[in-house]
């Protein structure tokens, strides 16, 4: 049984499963969510339920925050009963959203005001990765916090990585996210032009796979094609914030202008769906 207690913020796609390895790893879990029906499912596992973030904070000894953007992250931690209105110290916090390097560098400061240390760790996988607690994520912060941190980290990633002070967790993700956009936008355009010259899609996706060019994400995704299934696993709406973000810091290369492009003008009509789902709109 370890005993650090965990708070834990945000029950999306992703926060569920995430809390779930960590109460299966025997930590006394402690959950917050906006949506109260999100919170059964872990109760039913043993989580105590909070009424508000900073009453999390001082019943549990590190919060994890796992939310969709930085409007999220402001109302968690800027909140009327928000997490910085606690009446505690020497907490850890550790943001696993994909925000804006901005808000990690404000909100760590404010964190300092108050006598707490923050780090900002997103992560790299989707759905699957996090039930299997094979995440990769990248921290930004100070070392000896991230040292104190790695343990439950570790539960739920393959790869911990500190990669500089606060708001470089964020940066790297915003770059393998956009990375993530070109393998998206180009894997589907493949598909299209072959089968516009006559090749099948599950012929195509055989000799890739079998191919140097085959990876993790062109099997998931080629599957999904395959199958007609866009159930997001990832919805592509959320890569259009994140290509959002990176414009925002900088990014202006042509793929990525490209890209960017592709995915906002696929937005309206399926936003919501996987992001291969940009597959139908570039046919």
């Amino acid at each position: 049984m370890n005993t650090t207690k965990i708070g834990w913020i945000g029950l999306g796609n992703m926060g569920i499963p995430m809390a779930e390895q960590l109460i299966k790893a025997g930590y006394p879990i402690t959950v917050y969510n906006r949506s109260k029906v999100k919170e059964s499912a872990l109760k039913n596992m043993g989580a105590e339920i909070a009424s508000n973030p900073a009453k999390l904070l001082e019943e549990t000894d590190v919060v994890i925050v796992m939310v969709s953007d930085d409007h999220a992250i402001s109302e968690i931690f800027s909140g009327e009963e928000g997490l910085l209105q606690s009446k505690t110290s020497n907490k850890i916090i550790i943001n696993m959203s994909t925000v804006s390097p901005k808000i990690s560098k404000e909100m760590a400061e404010k964190c300092r005001d108050i006598e707490c240390f923050y780090l900002d760790a997103p992560v790299s996988g989707s759905v699957k990765q996090a039930e299997t607690g094979q995440l990769v994520i990248m921290v930004g912060g100070e070392e000896q916090v991230f040292e104190k941190a790695k343990p439950i980290l570790e539960k739920l990633g393959k790869l911990a990585l500190i990669v500089g002070s606060h708001g470089a967790g964020n940066m790297a993700k915003l770059a393998i996210n956009s990375l993530l956009a070109l393998y998206a936008q180009g894997l589907a355009e493949t598909v299209v032009f072959a089968n516009q010259n006559g090749i099948k899609t599950e012929d195509l996706l055989q000799l890739i796979n079998n191919a140097a060019l085959g990876n993790i994400f062109t099997k998931i995704k080629g599957d999904a094609i395959i199958g007609d299934n866009y159930k997001a696993a990832f919805a592509l709406k959320h890569i259009v914030k994140d290509l959002g973000l990176a414009k925002d810091e900088g990014i202006s290369s042509p793929l990525a202008e490209t890209a960017f492009t592709t995915f906002k003008n696929a937005e309206a009509n399926y936003g919501e769906e996987d992001i291969i789902a940009v597959i139908k709109a570039i046919k």
